[in-house]
């Protein structure tokens, strides 16, 4: 189980089911709505996932993606791809302990901010996974 929420506190979360897709996203969209140079994220199974306190904003950032966030505070907390109904992307950040979900790669770094230095050994796609 794993529990986290936003920065106020407002907004509470927990997470069943094996986390996958642990990553550091590169692309325009996360940089933009969280103004940090990269996102991690992780997915879990979208029926493992519940809010347990609270009622997070959502916005469409895409057309077939919608992200919500803290109405209070505006921490960034999930996404969701409606061609991926059956998985939720969670902020790592938001995890009450997010050293338990190391991220295992780099995502769309063909966006990558010129000046982020990534010496972490970690592989690399230049999308969202090179299949």
């Amino acid at each position: 189980m794993l529990s986290g929420g936003c920065f106020c506190g407002a907004v509470r979360y927990e997470a069943d089911g094996t986390p996958f897709h642990e990553t550091n996203c590169h692309c325009d969209i996360c940089r933009r709505t969280s103004g940090a140079p990269m996102v991690a994220w992780f997915s879990v199974p979208r029926p493992g996932f519940r809010l347990v306190a609270g009622n997070p904003a959502r916005f469409r950032s895409t057309a077939s993606g919608t992200r919500s966030f803290c109405p209070h505070c505006g921490t960034q907390l999930t996404f969701e791809n409606s061609d991926m109904p059956d998985e939720i992307d969670v902020t790592i950040a938001s995890v009450d302990e997010p050293d338990r979900l190391p991220p295992r790669d780099h995502t769309y770094v063909r966006s990558r901010l010129r000046w982020v230095s990534l010496a972490d050994r970690l592989p690399q796609y230049q999308k969202m996974r090179d299949t």
